[in-house]
């Protein structure tokens, strides 16, 4: 990790718990450079121009993606030390001097760390603790008795499939459990708080080590249930944040996940509803036709029977293909798949610009009728529910 001081130009913008910052810094050259920084307002207090911040720039040194930004990091005031760092031609750049911080977040009342034995860590007060108003009631839950909970693979499926459940049921009341395998930090989204603005969402539950939602639980399955008994969702989605990692192997990536959040889902009597990612659209041969991030969710890691929505709307040529790559996986031996109606066109996403992997709907049409089929599959169970 490499940690600098910069100096804060400009507070570009303040929303949905973070300032977008203007920045200034030394490069891995030691040349003054200019970048934007991310800083959580949950965990440093808020920065203006002039202020002197500690920086972490290895995302950026890297040239990641997602998450190549750079984001300010709390610290108290740090003195050079030489003789630590020794002659090390690889030593990190020392902080010669960090900003005192004069304020911290306000205390909020729990005992649950996340983003926890790190130097960011800090408390929330969990949906399920003790301390909370609503531990009684979920102290024996077990159960959704029934529910849709739509797993998704990837971040940008979450407003798709909202959008076509509030396209059947308006009135339904959804939310979103975010897990912790990629963006550990809601507010790093830009779907979601947009979504929610545009009602699509109606509450935020930030799972495990993710922070910022409207809810805070130590688990999957305890947001799960918070979500069911507390917050009286109809239609639950679960779903990674912004960012999946992948390698190319058969199980270093992000979609083990899905597979993860299905078992989750059977485990506690709900209905597991997995939207294929689908793209015929992508130039990576393992993405083409039923990712394989699918085909591993549901082939090796999901050991419930699941509900697979299959689009009407794909080409016959694509249909097959995805056909075919479920039938050799064993998934349709494994699963139940339903053939959904899926009318692209009448679905209303209120004005958000959702893309996948950059591509917009008009690019990549399969993926976003894949969402769109898990979406109004929950709402019509949610219709027969009722």
């Amino acid at each position: 990790m490499r940690l600098v001081c910069g100096e804060v130009r400009a507070v570009l913008a303040v929303s949905h718990g973070r300032q977008r910052l203007a920045v200034s810094y030394p490069d891995l050259a030691g040349q003054p450079v200019s970048g934007i920084a991310i800083n959580y307002l949950q965990l440093a207090p808020a920065c203006k121009a002039g202020d002197t911040v500690a920086l972490n720039t290895t995302a950026v040194d890297l040239q990641l993606g997602t998450g190549g930004v750079l984001f300010v990091v709390p610290s108290a005031a740090q003195k050079s030390d030489s003789g630590a760092q020794g002659d090390r031609a690889d030593a990190t750049p020392p902080l010669s001097a960090t900003p005192p911080l004069s304020s911290t977040p306000p205390p909020v009342g729990g005992h649950i760390m996340k983003l926890r034995y790190t130097p960011l860590q800090r408390e929330v007060l969990a949906i399920e603790e003790q301390s909370s108003p609503h531990h009684e009631q979920l102290k024996a839950a077990r159960s959704l008795a029934g529910r849709p909970v739509v797993c998704c693979e990837l971040h940008s499926q979450v407003p798709l499939v909202a959008a076509a459940v509030k396209h059947l049921e308006p009135q339904a009341t959804l939310a979103y459990c975010m897990t912790d395998q990629a963006a550990l930090m809601l507010a790093f989204s830009e779907m979601i708080p947009a979504a929610q603005a545009a009602g699509l969402i109606d509450v935020t539950i930030s799972c495990g080590q993710a922070l910022g939602g409207d809810h805070e639980a130590i688990t999957l399955h305890s947001g799960l249930l918070a979500a069911a008994q507390v917050l009286k969702a109809d239609v639950i989605i679960v779903g990674i944040g912004p960012g999946i990692a992948g390698s190319g192997t058969a199980f270093g990536h992000g979609g083990i996940a899905q597979g993860e959040a299905l078992n989750a889902v059977a485990t506690l009597s709900g209905v597991p509803i997995a939207p294929l990612r689908l793209s015929f659209a992508d130039a990576r041969t393992r993405h083409q036709g039923v990712s394989h991030h699918s085909i591993c969710a549901l082939a090796d890691i999901c050991l419930a029977e699941a509900v697979i929505p299959l689009p009407n709307d794909l080409p016959y040529e694509q249909r097959q293909q995805v056909d075919r790559a479920l039938e050799q996986a064993g998934i349709y031996e494994k699963h139940g798949a339903v053939e959904i109606p899926v009318d692209p066109e009448a679905i209303d996403l209120r004005g958000l610009a959702v893309t996948t992997m950059g591509r917009t709907r008009q690019e990549d049409p399969a993926f976003f009728s894949a969402a769109y089929a898990a979406g109004i599959l929950a709402g019509s169970l949610l219709a027969e529910r009722c």
